[in-house]
């Protein structure tokens, strides 16, 4: 194999694996994959701030019920020492005061963890129906890429043989060329090489003047197209 003709079934072999890439690319599955992608990242995000919600009010009502015994505890101090022993009239007061304001205090604490309690309730179902539907997600994820696996088989055995020609192509083109060709494939969106048919060129279809064309025809079998700068092959077995 030569070097032109190398260089021409690089281009065929590039253009049917762009080919194949787009199909495998716009398979539905793939379609499905990335909306079930991008709700599990929602789900996820949302599990976070639940998680931490429910966190803050486990927190919350483990504080609260600490006060309480606290304010229990204390109550049960002041009624202890208010029943031992004779007491004065202003330390009865005093002992009257306190546990006034410890029940208050254990009123507004025993008030507040209802709402709490039913916070954390909440959370807690909230968090549950997220893992649910994350649970359901990465189900409908595996089902997916199952299916895309069945599916796809084929069209990857063929990318997979057509990748493994190419490499055994390449090695027949220098590291030169091999660099313009790439270079010019990004340029020209997979159109780097044509070939010349008499005094045109197979892509870009403008006529040589006659100048030109004995200059190219005399010259280097792989040259570049005065026009569209593409690689251009000029010896017949290319054309072959």
């Amino acid at each position: 194999m030569t070097e032109a003709t190398a260089l021409t079934r690089l281009q065929e072999l590039d253009l049917e694996l762009l080919r194949l890439a787009s199909k495998l690319a716009a398979m539905p599955q793939q379609s499905r994959i990335k909306t079930i992608g991008l709700a599990q990242r929602k789900v996820a995000s949302e599990l976070l701030g639940i998680v931490g919600q429910r966190k803050d009010a486990e927190l919350e009502i483990a504080d609260t019920n600490e006060r309480l015994a606290h304010y229990r505890e204390k109550t049960a101090e002041v009624q202890a020492a208010a029943e031992a022993g004779d007491h004065s009239h202003r330390e009865l007061r005093d002992f009257e005061q306190q546990l006034t304001s410890l029940a208050k205090h254990t009123e507004k604490a025993e008030f507040a963890l209802g709402p709490l309690r039913e916070r954390l309730e909440r959370l807690e179902r909230a968090e549950r129906n997220a893992r649910r539907t994350e649970k359901g997600l990465d189900e409908q994820l595996a089902a997916a890429r199952a299916s895309l696996e069945r599916d796809s088989a084929e069209l990857r055995a063929r990318i997979v043989e057509l990748s493994r020609e190419r490499d055994g192509v390449v090695a027949h083109v220098s590291e030169d060329h091999l660099r313009t060709y790439e270079a010019a494939r990004k340029r020209f969106k997979g159109l780097a090489v044509e070939r010349l048919n008499g005094n045109v060129p197979s892509v870009c279809r403008v006529k040589l003047q006659p100048s030109l064309f004995h200059d190219l025809a005399h010259g280097d079998e792989i040259a570049e197209c005065p026009y569209c700068h593409r690689m251009l092959i000029t010896s017949e077995e290319a054309e072959q």
